[in-house]
This record gives structure tokens, C-alpha cells and sequence, in this order.
């Protein structure tokens, strides 16, 4: 396998929208493996994190809005975060009403917050989506499952070659991604739960 298909490949496999619901799906069906309203949990999160994602960025690639499906050009990035903002807190509201755990509110609450964030740094910067995603995936599955997440890390940096060989971003997009992602995920939750 030539080294461009191993990158290719890499980026689609460890892609936001198979991240966070494969971290999603390990919180609720080993973590609360005895809360029979799990499956809803679950629905409400693929919905905000996959679902909707996919069709959002499908319909603006049909139009023409974005010029592809990574959305590689931070001028386009705008319009499909400013909806995820919204559906992150449609999804949260939504935990709420059902009285889900916090740690399913918090997600939810925390990626519109953080969205947010993205929003305000790519107005000037383009940061990894990628990255931040996996990695706050990652400080997700350590505070439900503790150290044994960690092994997870070692996709960093294949993830961080595979989107700098691709030319998707710089080598410092892709490390302040990782550690916004992580970092402010981490401190979010485990406040939150902790209240």
C-alpha cells in the first residue's frame, strides 16, 4: 500500500464522524450495560455526532458549498459548524428531558462549547477537526474507563502524519488540535460530572 493510500485511508477511518459514536457507543453499552435506556442515549448522540453530520455536509457538497467532504478550506468550514452548534445543544436538551446521565449532557453541552471554540479560531486559523475530535474522544473514554484509554494514543500520531502528508493541515494545526481536544474535554467533563 502506497504511503498516499495509508494516509487516505487513516484519515477516513479515524474521521470525526467514526470517532466520537465508536466512543459513544463504548461509554454506553459497557459503562451503563445495566440502564435499559442506554439505546436512547445512544440514538440522540449518533444523531448529533454521525446522522446529521453526514447529511449536512452531503447536502452542502450537493450544492456546492463545500468542495469536498473533509471540508478542506477553512473559508467553508463556517456554515456547517454554526449548525453543529445548534444540533449539539438540540441534542443536549434533549438528554435532559429524558434525565440522561451527565456524562451524556456533557457531551452533548461540550461540543457545542467547544464548537464554538473551533468557530472563533477558524475565523483567523484552521485547526484540526480531526484531531480534536479523536483526541477529546479519547479524554472521554479515560474518565468513563481510566488509564486502559490510553492505548488509544498511539493513533495520534499516525493521525497527525496521515492529515500533514495529505497537506490538510500543518503539523502545529494538527498538535493544537490534539491538545485543545483532549485538554478541554478532560477538564469540561470532569467538572461537570462532578458538580
Amino acid at each position: 500500500m502506497s504511503h498516499h493510500r495509508f494516509a487516505s485511508l487513516t484519515s477516513w477511518v479515524v474521521s470525526p464522524i467514526v470517532v466520537a459514536p465508536a466512543a459513544y457507543f463504548l461509554i454506553a453499552c459497557f459503562g451503563f450495560s445495566d440502564d435499559p435506556a442506554r439505546w436512547y442515549y445512544l440514538l440522540v448522540l449518533f444523531l448529533a455526532s454521525t446522522i446529521v453530520p453526514v447529511l449536512l455536509i452531503y447536502g452542502l457538497k450537493k450544492i456546492g458549498k463545500v468542495s469536498d467532504y473533509n471540508i478542506t478550506f477553512r473559508e467553508q468550514r463556517f456554515l456547517p459548524l454554526l449548525v453543529m452548534v445548534g444540533v449539539n445543544f438540540l441534542g443536549y436538551e434533549l438528554m435532559q428531558q429524558i434525565e440522561a446521565p451527565r456524562i451524556f449532557t456533557g457531551i452533548l453541552l461540550f461540543n457545542a462549547v467547544n464548537t464554538v471554540l473551533i468557530l472563533l479560531i477558524t475565523l483567523q486559523w484552521k485547526i484540526s477537526v480531526h484531531l480534536l475530535t479523536l483526541a477529546s474522544s479519547i479524554a472521554l473514554l479515560y474518565l468513563q474507563f481510566g488509564v486502559v484509554a490510553f492505548w488509544l494514543l498511539f493513533l495520534v500520531p499516525v493521525l497527525m502524519w496521515s492529515r500533514v502528508y495529505l497537506k490538510a493541515h500543518t503539523f502545529m494545526q494538527t498538535l493544537v488540535g490534539s491538545l485543545i481536544g483532549f485538554l478541554s474535554m478532560y477538564a469540561e467533563l470532569k467538572w461537570w460530572i462532578g458538580l
